[in-house]
């Protein structure tokens, strides 16, 4: 029970939960964009695409395993910087996706909130990077006294 604890006192394990809350459960609630086509107004989610799913479900699963890496920052770090460079990608097939469909005609699409949930992953990710490094250094600092 105390390593729990321990785990959860720790301010990057709170960024880290954030970022898997951004990246596994809003993209439930907030559509990536929508489409509107004769008056009506369907909805895209993350999950009608494998290839959404599959990067939304790797970042899930990289912030899931920074979190269960509590005791070895060095693999907390690297997988966070994994984790950015994903959603980097991510952000990059939404750039893309709304910059190739500007020209449309009969569809009219219309960018959601879900687009820009990879920007808040990277942002709590980049936080949670940077309290594991002041943590590294601390630690290091120690061990040079000893």
């Amino acid at each position: 029970m105390t390593e729990i604890t321990a785990m959860i006192q720790r301010i990057q394990t709170v960024y880290l939960i954030l970022a898997l809350v951004a990246s596994g459960v809003l993209p439930f609630i907030f559509p990536l964009w929508n489409e509107t086509t004769f008056d009506v107004v369907t909805e895209f989610y993350f999950y009608q695409s494998t290839v959404y799913t599959a990067l939304f479900g790797l970042s899930t699963s990289l912030s899931l395993l920074s979190i269960l890496f509590y005791k070895k920052r060095q693999h907390q770090f690297v997988i966070g910087r994994v984790n950015i460079i994903l959603n980097l990608i991510l952000l990059g097939l939404f750039v893309y996706r709304s910059l190739n469909l500007s020209g449309e005609t009969t569809i009219v699409s219309e960018k959601g909130i879900g687009m820009f949930l990879p920007i808040v992953s990277i942002v709590f990710l980049a936080l949670a990077n940077k309290a594991i490094k002041k943590d590294e250094d601390l630690v290091k600092s120690v061990d040079r006294l000893r």
